[in-house]
């Protein structure tokens, strides 16, 4: 039985996108400092929409997420409490940029009544904050699925060691172009998140990420391509460039998929700027062509983007 719902527009526009794939160091200032550089770089090619790389202010590590860890909450914070925060949204309003703000570590404190005394507690998240052109914070999310695997021989990694989940699906509006999801490098192997989000009328799925030379190779773009097709928007997916010196080594491949699951533009092992120009026509052309939203068969399987679903409506 096909959905009667009446799809919205999605993108009201043609956009380019800009994925900034940079190397970060052990020195959080001089990250900040480098990423508003390339943020500038990426203006100047007609970039709206800016996208930053997973951990783009600290090594990639749980050994280092307590380390530079900020506090977010309440927001806007402190210059001193999120040095990050106010480093981004700067980066947006300087280059009057949509910025998709890559993650950082983020620390939280709380502090519960207990029988025999105060009970504080410390919580770390791996979190994506999203800026408009005139540096408001416009969203924020929590990588909801922690990078827990074991693949003998090749990786071991457990997020969940020192992160905590988040609990959302975050949908993004940009009023001039329509709304985009964002979430965070493991979230892309959930194709639910992509489901509701592109039946809530996204245009783009934004996933900063940090794949690794065992899992990049394997999954990266297939993963970004099967998003896509899933789901005929586009998809971007932004990586920190590789280095070799470092703990963590990172995939690269910076890259965005068009609908039909075309790789658009994908950058290589460095740091690299690649721009990508969205276009609604070629939303439509896929669904048109192809008519999955119009073919869903919500009498044999439920529609996920109805019932329980935590996200905030952009």
């Amino acid at each position: 039985m096909a959905s009667s719902t009446t799809p919205r527009p999605v993108l009201k526009q043609p956009v380019k996108l800009a994925c900034v794939q940079l190397a970060s160091g052990s020195d959080k200032t001089a990250n900040l400092e480098h990423a508003a550089d390339k943020v500038r770089e990426a203006a100047t090619t007609g970039a709206k929409i800016v996208v930053l790389p997973e951990c783009f202010n600290s090594p990639y590590g749980c050994e280092h997420f307590p380390s530079y860890a900020e506090t977010l909450l309440p927001s806007p914070p402190t210059p001193s409490q999120s040095p990050s925060f106010h480093a981004l949204s700067a980066m947006a309003r300087d280059n009057k940029v949509y910025l998709i703000g890559g993650s950082i570590p983020e620390q939280v404190n709380t502090t519960t009544a207990a029988a025999d005394g105060d009970d504080k507690k410390t919580s770390y998240y791996n979190t994506s904050l999203i800026f408009s052109p005139t540096g408001a914070l416009l969203a924020t999310h929590r990588k909801v699925h922690l990078f827990d695997i074991s693949i003998p021989g090749k990786i071991t990694f457990r997020e969940s060691d020192v992160l905590s989940p988040g609990n959302k699906l975050t949908l993004v509006d940009l009023p001039e172009y329509g709304s985009v999801a964002v979430a965070i490098c493991y979230d892309v192997r959930f194709p639910e998140l992509a489901t509701i989000a592109a039946r809530k009328g996204c245009f783009a799925l934004v996933y900063p990420g940090a794949f690794n030379l065992t899992t990049g190779p394997l999954h990266w773009r297939l993963l970004g391509q099967a998003r896509a097709v899933d789901n005929q928007l586009y998809v971007a997916l932004c990586s920190p460039a590789r280095d070799m010196s470092a703990g963590y080594h990172a995939w690269g491949h910076s890259l965005v998929v068009d609908p039909m699951a075309q790789v658009m533009v994908e950058a290589g092992e460095r740091e690299e700027v690649v721009v990508a120009e969205l276009d609604g026509d070629r939303i439509e052309e896929a669904r048109k062509g192809i008519p999955l939203r119009d073919q869903r068969r919500f009498d044999v399987y439920p529609d996920v983007s109805q019932g329980n679903v935590n996200f905030e409506e952009p």
